[in-house]
């Protein structure tokens, strides 16, 4: 995976903990406003309760990835300026920063599409619209304002599809396993190899032990979501922050292109 496609806390001005509302919920224990500094943030851009995020209820900080986004808007389209120390820049940084990570995301996935055997027959295309997609958060934060993300997200989805189609047609159980929803549902020992779970609710299903090789994981929500001891051997788009989201174990296969979290048992 392309190493700028990962967060780099570091080289950030914490945009994620200002820029992004948040509301009360399982997720987080307060409401916070769209551009308002996250009450535990410190002034060196540090969190004052990183350690303790979880036990603090703080569930939706652990799981957030921004795909390099936070770092490409601080130190390239802003060149290392600080929003703290530059507040003529800082509601305009805060309208760029969810629009790259918009665009982040897609270059993450368009990037492991890249990599996969079934793309070799359309690579060329694939190449052509991760280019394009990459230029566009290189353009000056007036012109990315003005990006079209709607538009652009079909034109990426559209092949994405039709990757998700190429990986899984040959370990198909589509008819087995076909919900509108997967929210708390038993599937240990499930045989679920091929499926598409794309934007499904998995808030707390239980896949310990499930064969999930070769699935499209693309938008599901695997909030709590049990994946111990489960095999996820080459399934695709799935995210640090899905995976981040979820319970696991030692036992669980996860793809080379995610890390385990440190907070699994």
């Amino acid at each position: 995976m392309n190493d700028n496609l990962i967060s780099d806390c570091e080289h950030c001005f914490a945009l994620c903990c200002v820029a992004l509302p948040y509301g009360k919920s399982a997720d987080f224990p307060i409401n916070k406003e769209g551009g308002e500094p996250c009450g535990n943030l410190c002034n060196d851009n540090q969190c004052s309760i990183h350690n303790h995020l979880l036990k603090k209820g703080f569930k939706g900080c652990v799981s957030f990835e921004c795909f390099g986004a936070g770092q490409h808007v601080s130190q390239q389209i802003y060149g290392g300026q600080d929003w703290r120390q530059n507040g003529g820049i800082a509601k305009q940084m805060f309208a760029v920063f969810p629009i790259i990570h918009q665009l982040n995301e897609m270059l993450y996935y368009l990037n492991q599409s890249l990599c996969l055997d079934e793309t070799k027959a359309y690579r060329n295309e694939l190449k052509e619209i991760y280019e394009l997609t990459y230029r566009l958060t290189g353009l000056p934060p007036d012109d990315i304002l003005e990006v079209d993300l709607v538009q652009h997200r079909f034109t990426v989805n559209e092949y994405l599809l039709r990757i998700s189609d190429s990986v899984r047609n040959e370990i198909n159980h589509e008819k087995k396993h076909k919900k509108a929803d997967y929210i708390a549902a038993n599937l240990k020992y499930a045989k679920m190899a091929g499926i598409n779970l794309r934007g499904k609710l998995c808030i707390a299903a239980d896949f310990s032990h499930a064969d999930l090789r070769r699935v499209d994981f693309l938008g599901a929500d695997l909030r709590d979501a049990k994946l111990h001891s489960a095999d996820l051997t080459d399934c695709i788009f799935l995210t640090q922050s899905q995976v981040n989201a979820a319970k696991g174990n030692i036992d669980t296969t996860l793809p080379d292109y995610v890390q385990r979290p440190r907070h699994w048992s």
